[in-house]
């Protein structure tokens, strides 16, 4: 008789890969609730991670929130989506890497607008994709290197500085 019930192992991959995802959410959403703190952001990083993005390199979770902080900072409000998130699991479970596409609005400040005079474009809007390295700790999956490279953007950042 066979059975109908799925491998343990099975379950415990579609565990994992859910736990990967929602490590991807929380990021973002911390980002757009401009919830930059270190406590946060211990949900989804490990305290040595690496992140290299368009406005930076950035080691150590000190780091990283300050670098976040800052370079959200420059915007009113954001809304990042992400997209065709693939995980892979090592096969010993205990690392990962994940893999996906995101589109990343941004809204200027009135300043910025103001600064740039009329018909200025609210919207700073980027398309991209970000690569992830996890691990497994005790508390769940926490990035330990994040890399997200420009696809294509449509709209002005703010002036650097």
């Amino acid at each position: 008789m066979t059975s109908d019930l799925p491998d343990p192992s099975e379950i415990r991959a579609a565990l994992d890969q859910r736990a990967v995802i929602d490590a991807v959410s929380r990021m973002f959403r911390s980002f757009d609730t401009h919830d930059h703190s270190e406590e946060t952001a211990t949900r989804f990083l490990t305290e040595d991670v690496r992140v290299t993005t368009p406005v930076g390199t950035a080691e150590g979770l000190a780091e990283v929130t300050r670098l976040n902080a800052e370079a959200l900072g420059r915007f009113a409000g954001t809304q990042h989506q992400a997209t065709d998130v693939l995980v892979e699991l090592a096969p010993n479970g205990e690392t990962a890497v994940a893999d996906w596409n995101a589109l990343m609005t941004h809204v200027h400040h009135d300043s910025t607008l103001r600064q740039r005079g009329p018909g200025a474009d609210p919207l700073f809007v980027v398309g991209g994709r970000w690569h992830g390295e996890l691990i497994r700790t005790p508390h769940g999956w926490r990035f330990r290197a994040l890399t997200v490279e420009r696809v294509w953007s449509r709209g002005e950042p703010p002036t650097l500085g």
